[in-house]
């Protein structure tokens, strides 16, 4: 950018919509696919530590903290495969079934 007062083209290509707007590109999504991007790499309180509680090593119940190596995840809800499971028509082992 040295001698040139003219804004960069690149600033909004690196925007973290951009990027999100790249990768569904890619993975040949739609642009009307519903798309969702969340947090992983987080913890939540489960304990309750009452009222008086020691800060330093105890959290209220319902506190979520991120860890330093959390990571986020981009969904496409749309092509989710989501199929529940069927019961077993036939119960054939390969092998003999003893109880």
């Amino acid at each position: 950018m040295i001698g040139n007062l003219e804004p960069e083209e690149n600033v909004m290509e690196n925007s973290v919509v951009d990027q999100v707007a790249r990768v569904a590109n890619k993975l040949g999504w739609d642009v009307g696919d519903n798309i969702v991007v969340e947090i992983g790499g987080t913890q939540v309180s489960g304990i309750d530590v009452g009222e008086e509680y020691n800060k330093k090593w105890q959290s209220p119940k319902g506190t979520r903290k991120y860890n330093k190596d959390a990571f986020i995840v981009i969904k496409n809800l749309d092509r989710a495969p989501f199929e529940p499971s069927k019961p077993m028509d036939e119960f054939s082992p390969k092998h003999k079934y003893s109880k």
